[in-house]
């Protein structure tokens, strides 16, 4: 397997050695938080069940209203004794795949979802032209008088992380700037950082990168965050569509409020004048390439994986120059529900090609779309409030995936061809996303040489037959050359 591309981050993650066992506490939180219809209600609710974890943090930023240089150091300094039981996690892969997989917040938010909408019939229509929504400036008790830069600068806890920000002045420049809008950075802890190690010695090149993926050039407070699915960062991504900005993972759990799944936000909201801070707990690594997530999940995963090798693809989907894009990876829970007929027919000799046929049905190339943002070659739009349609072209011929996504304030529900729901969303990769479904994707049946209803093609049937399955791929595996 080749991920070249990767290793200069994994060598800056050597460069920054972990003390051994240096913690934070867990940031402990009540049973998972039961969905609310209603937006406000919904993020009401979520505050007040995280006022418990972040009231020592936020005391300190209170106490400090009247001497913003000192803020961050009082938001660290009270949960300083929090950090000595929890495990700094920092995995040389630069993604917690276990914990993506395991977050699935449509679980808890099912019964939400099915009592709000079930997304009916929807008529097709392209995504709708809006412009991003403005958020102003911070709004608090008191007026900062310092710039994050100032305020990141001047902290005793934050002091690797300015003095690595200090080497680029271009940074320093545009986050002590307020004519450059508000940026929001989420700044690890100097206990996040190994001891420097001379011989693991990234580039400037690449630490530039590592410190932009801390920083987003958007104004995010806590409430803002709470209800945020992904957020773009500076960090350009090679591998996405325009150099689009890679994006930061944002889940609320029974481990807290994380970034990436892994890193805790362990303090909150410290204002400056042109942005917000947030400290972290861990360093945040851009992550790895789709292919190697799937890679790292076998007992999740192992029956596509499977399926690329079969197919020949699997090269394709590990080199470093295929395109970027979105793939609907199918679990090994969602093979079963075929049966064992067309399980099979695809894993034989003559069935192979309709293997490939579907495996490039749950590939789309030079469209990403993770659950609140959409990225193509041309530009990227946020996703609106309510019901969201798009069609999506595939790397199958002359096929596309019909995208239907429903927003409910922090809730995202997305379904695929009407019935199959995205059941675990948004594993950020180096080259797109990963959009986990509930059922392996068939293209709809035709009837009279017309494509059927999508809502109708599949939720009736208990499972597909054989034949009909070989049918709705026929015209392209008739066209396709021998594998």
């Amino acid at each position: 397997m080749r991920f070249s591309h990767i290793l200069p981050l994994v060598a800056l993650s050597a460069a920054f050695v972990v003390p051994n066992e240096q913690v934070f506490s867990e940031l402990s939180i009540d049973d998972t938080t039961h969905a609310r219809a209603n937006q406000g209600a919904w993020s009401e609710q979520v505050l007040s069940e995280l006022k418990h974890d972040f009231a020592e943090a936020e005391k300190g930023i209170k106490e400090a209203s009247n001497n913003a240089k000192h803020a961050l150091d009082e938001a660290f300094s009270s949960v300083s004794d929090a950090s000595s039981s929890m495990t700094t996690k920092f995995q040389e892969t630069a993604f917690d795949a276990k914990s993506w997989f395991e977050s699935n917040a449509n679980k808890a938010y099912e019964d939400a979802y099915e009592a709000l909408d079930n997304h009916g019939d929807h008529p097709h229509h392209p995504p709708p032209h809006h412009k991003d929504p403005h958020h102003g400036g911070p709004h608090h008790g008191h007026k900062p008088n310092e710039t994050v830069w100032q305020l990141l600068s001047s902290s005793k806890y934050t002091e690797k992380f300015s003095k690595l920000i200090s080497e680029y002045p271009d940074l320093v420049e545009k986050l002590n700037s307020t004519d450059s809008g508000n940026f929001t950075i989420f700044a690890p802890a100097d206990s996040a950082f190994p001891d420097h190690d001379p011989h693991h010695k990234p580039s400037k090149e690449m630490i530039k990168k590592f410190l932009e993926y801390h920083i987003s050039n958007d104004f995010y407070p806590a409430g803002r965050v709470l209800i945020t699915h992904t957020i773009p960062t500076l960090f350009e991504g090679e591998h996405l569509p325009g150099k689009a900005p890679q994006r930061l993972s944002v889940h609320l759990g029974l481990k807290g409020l994380t970034i990436n799944f892994y890193s805790r936000v362990v303090a909150i909201n410290v204002f400056g004048t042109n942005g917000v801070i947030h400290g972290v707990d861990s360093l945040l690594i851009p992550p790895p390439r789709a292919f190697k997530i799937i890679d790292l999940l076998p007992s999740e995963f192992s029956t596509f994986e499977l399926a690329l090798g079969k197919t020949g693809l699997l090269d394709a989907y590990n080199s470093t120059d295929h395109p970027s894009g979105t793939l609907f990876a199918p679990s090994n829970f969602a093979f079963q529900k075929l049966g064992p007929k067309i399980n099979a027919f695809l894993f034989s000799e003559y069935g192979r090609k309709y293997l490939k046929a579907l495996i490039l049905y749950h590939t789309v190339p030079d469209n990403v779309l993770y659950s609140d943002a959409f990225v193509k070659a041309e530009g990227h739009d946020g996703i609106p409030k309510g019901h969201w349609h798009v069609d999506l072209p595939t790397a199958l011929e002359e096929h596309s995936l019909s995208i239907d996504v429903g927003r409910y304030g922090g809730l995202i529900d997305i379904k695929v061809n009407a019935f199959s729901r995205v059941s675990v969303q948004d594993g950020i990769a180096a080259d797109g996303v990963i959009q986990v479904v509930s059922d392996v994707l068939i293209p709809p049946k035709k009837l009279n040489g017309a494509k059927l209803r999508t809502s109708n093609w599949f939720g009736s049937e208990k499972e597909l037959s054989l034949e009909e399955f070989k049918a709705r791929f026929e015209p392209h595996v008739e066209r396709m050359i021998d594998l």
